[in-house]
C-alpha cells in the first residue's frame, strides 16, 4: 500500500516521456484546444532548452478526425474509428509542427503498434531510433497506429496510449514517465463522491488495495482511465522508471514533475532503470552467440562505456540475427559486457577488424557504424 512519507525523486529528471491524452488536447470539448496543446508545447521547449530529452505520447487523432468530418457521435464501431483516426493524425501532428517549430523546436512523427515492440527487430529499429532523434535534439511524438492496429481503439491493453507510453518509457530507459490527466492524480476513492478522499501521493508497490483505489478515482472519461494508467505505471515501475500521475491543467506541471517536486501520485520504481537494463542484458538466458574482441576493444567499453566497433571484434560464434543479445568478452574468455547486436553473425563475420566507414561497401547496406550501440550494451 502507499507510503506518503516518500519523498519525490530528488533528483531531476533528463529523459522523459510525456503522456498526454485526449482530454486534455480538447481541454474537455470535442475537437482539439490550440492553447492546451501550447501549454504542454512550451514546457516541453523549455525542457529542450535546458538539454533535456522529451518524447510525446500524444491521443487526439480520433478527435481531430471527428471535428474535421463534422462527425460529433462517439463510434463504437472500429472501423469507422480508424477512419476517424486517418483524417486526425495528419491535422494532430500539423498542428503539434506549428506549435514546436514556433519554439524552434523541430518535432518528428512515430506511429506504433503493439507488433512493433513485440517483434525483435521492430524493438530494435525503434529503440535506435527513437534515441537517434533525441541525441539530435528533436521530439518525438509517438502515438498508437490506429489506422493498422485495433487494440487501442476498442478499449483493451493499450488504453489510450496509457500502456503504449510505458512501453516507450522501457524503450528508451526513461528517467521518467509523466502521465497527464484531469485529476491530481491518485485518490483513495473518488473525491466528487467521498469527501473524506485523500490523494495519494506515494505508491510503492501496485497491489489490489491501489488497484481499487484506481478504479474509483475520477479521471477516468478517457479510454484509458485511472486504473489502465496505474496499470501502465506499473508496467514502467518494474524497469527503473520513476511514474508520476498528474493534473495537466495545472500551470507548469510538466517543469515541476520533471525538476523532481512532489506533485501528483508518484510511483517509485524498484532499482535503477540501469540495474533493470543490466539485470535483462546480463541474464544469459537470450544470448544467441558471442563476440571475441581485442584488447583495445575492451579497454575503450570498460573505461569510457563506447560502443563496440567492428574493428575491434576478431572473432565471431553462434548463428544470430540482427537484434539478438551477444555476449562480448576478451580472447581468454574473460566477459566484458552483454548487448543487442546491429549486425547478424554472418554479418559480422565480413565486416570484423574492418574500419567503420567500410560497412555499407562490404554489406552493401549499414544500420549504424557499430556492432553493438553503447545505449544497448551493459557492462558485466
Amino acid at each position: 500500500m502507499p507510503g506518503a512519507e516518500t519523498q519525490a525523486s530528488a533528483l531531476p529528471h533528463r529523459r522523459v516521456v510525456l503522456k498526454v491524452g485526449t482530454n486534455l488536447l480538447t481541454a474537455g470539448t470535442t475537437r482539439l484546444d490550440r492553447a492546451a496543446m501550447a501549454r504542454i508545447a512550451g514546457q516541453v521547449a523549455t525542457l529542450r532548452e535546458r538539454g533535456d530529452q522529451t518524447i510525446l505520447v500524444s491521443s487526439g487523432a480520433i478527435a481531430a478526425g471527428r471535428a474535421r468530418l463534422g462527425d460529433g457521435e462517439a463510434h463504437r464501431d472500429v472501423r469507422r474509428r480508424q477512419v476517424l483516426a486517418a483524417v486526425g493524425q495528419s491535422r494532430l501532428m500539423a498542428l503539434w509542427d506549428a506549435l514546436f517549430e514556433a519554439r524552434g523546436v523541430t518535432c518528428a512523427q512515430a506511429l506504433l503498434t503493439r507488433a512493433d515492440l513485440s517483434d525483435r527487430l521492430g524493438y530494435l529499429n525503434a529503440r535506435n531510433t527513437l534515441l537517434a532523434l533525441l541525441e539530435l535534439g528533436v521530439v518525438p511524438i509517438v502515438n498508437e497506429n490506429d489506422v493498422v492496429s485495433v487494440e487501442e481503439i476498442e478499449d483493451s491493453a493499450f488504453g489510450d496510449n496509457d500502456n503504449l507510453s510505458a512501453q516507450v518509457a522501457n524503450l528508451v530507459d526513461a528517467d521518467l514517465l509523466l502521465m497527464l490527466t484531469d485529476a491530481a492524480g491518485l485518490y483513495t476513492t473518488n473525491p466528487k463522491q467521498d469527501h473524506t478522499a485523500t490523494l495519494i501521493e506515494t505508491v510503492e508497490v501496485v497491489d489490489d488495495a491501489v488497484r481499487r483505489a484506481a478504479a474509483g478515482s475520477p479521471g477516468a472519461r478517457g479510454t484509458g482511465g485511472m486504473a489502465t494508467k496505474v496499470e501502465a505505471a506499473r508496467t514502467a515501475m518494474q524497469s527503473g522508471t520513476h511514474v508520476v500521475i498528474a493534473d495537466g491543467r495545472v500551470d507548469g506541471i510538466v517543469l515541476r514533475a520533471v525538476a523532481g517536486e512532489r506533485v501528483g501520485t508518484h510511483f517509485v520504481p524498484r532499482g535503477t532503470r540501469l540495474e533493470s537494463r543490466r539485470r535483462y542484458l546480463l541474464s544469459g538466458l537470450p544470448v544467441r552467440g558471442s563476440l571475441t574482441i581485442d584488447d583495445g576493444a575492451a579497454r575503450a567499453i570498460e573505461g569510457s562505456g563506447t560502443s563496440l566497433l567492428p574493428v575491434g571484434v576478431v572473432e565471431v560464434a553462434g548463428e544470430f540475427q540482427r537484434g539478438d543479445l551477444v555476449r562480448i568478452q576478451t580472447s581468454d574468455g574473460r566477459h566484458v559486457a552483454s548487448g543487442v547486436s546491429n549486425y547478424s553473425a554472418e554479418e559480422v563475420a565480413r565486416i570484423r577488424g574492418q574500419r567503420s566507414q567500410s560497412i555499407a561497401e562490404l554489406l552493401g547496406h549499414q544500420y549504424g557504424e557499430e556492432v553493438v550501440h553503447r545505449n544497448n550494451l551493459a557492462l558485466a
